[in-house]
């Protein structure tokens, strides 16, 4: 069973429902997670997901800010052990489980802390929150020993030298900084692997997100690969390809981030 899943940073699901009809016409995945919502979940457009062909919904989400969300062809159940995070419950974290061939496969969708724009945990909440949110995520997988999981999102750190535009002008810039590297890899290695980079490896420059900031964004390319998807060692082997929808950052009205899809045979 080939089971495609995408991850996206919609950036407001409300505004850009057009462009996620538009992403499931064009790569057709499985399932959908989304982050950066931006709606609670009395007020979730109920009927998006039937109209893109998914007629199994999870949503987690607040008002004006963060929100995950999971679209799924196949029945999912949503698991309901998650932690709050920081203690703060802002809808960073959504997981949900479904059977493929009478094995429960997990799906975890994360929207990590951007961090704000100083990377110092003292004089910036907002980098300290993005630590401590990295943090306990090691530490929490660390405890799960998972398998037979996936794990995407926009986890806001790009941590390898190829993932950014230039290596050197961004090792001060918060989400390439040494000790946001570090503490995703610290997380990343409590079992999982980096599934696209298992198709692209360095020293190809591989990115998902271009600032509003460039006018021309495509000319510049300065990119940072902020949106990831990762495996557990046993699902690995079912590896069989990946997308990244670099043409949706060229759409109207874009996200700065761009789809990512990852396909297994499992």
């Amino acid at each position: 069973m080939k089971l495609t899943i995408v991850t996206w940073n919609i950036n407001s699901l409300r505004l850009r429902q057009a462009h996620l009809r538009r992403l499931a016409a064009t790569l057709q995945p499985d399932i959908i997670c989304l982050q950066e919502t931006k709606v609670p979940d009395d007020l979730f457009p109920e009927t998006i997901g039937a109209e893109v062909g998914f007629g199994h919904v999870l949503k987690h989400g607040m008002k004006g800010y963060n929100g995950v969300a999971i679209l799924s062809r196949e029945p999912v159940v949503l698991s309901e052990d998650t932690p709050s995070w920081c203690g703060r419950d802002d809808c960073r974290h959504i997981s949900a489980r479904l059977r493929v061939r009478g094995k429960d496969l997990t799906i975890h969708n994360f929207y990590v802390p951007a961090g704000g724009d100083v990377p110092d945990r003292t004089a910036n909440e907002k980098f300290a929150h993005k630590l401590d949110f990295l943090s306990e995520a090691r530490d929490y997988f660390a405890k799960s020993g998972p398998c037979r999981a996936v794990l995407v999102g926009d986890l806001n750190v790009a941590p390898l030298e190829h993932d950014v535009w230039s290596h050197k002008q961004l090792l001060n810039v918060v989400s390439h900084t040494p000790v946001e590297v570090e503490a995703l890899n610290a997380w990343r290695e409590q079992g999982f692997y980096d599934a696209v980079r298992h198709f692209v490896p360095e020293p190809q420059k591989l990115y998902t997100w271009w600032s509003y900031r460039n006018r021309d964004w495509a000319a510049s390319n300065r990119g940072r690969r902020l949106d990831h998807v990762w495996v557990t060692p046993d699902l690995v082997p079912s590896l069989r390809s990946y997308e990244i929808l670099q043409e949706a950052r060229g759409w109207d009205q874009p996200s700065d981030h761009v789809p990512v899809a990852i396909t297994l045979d499992i």
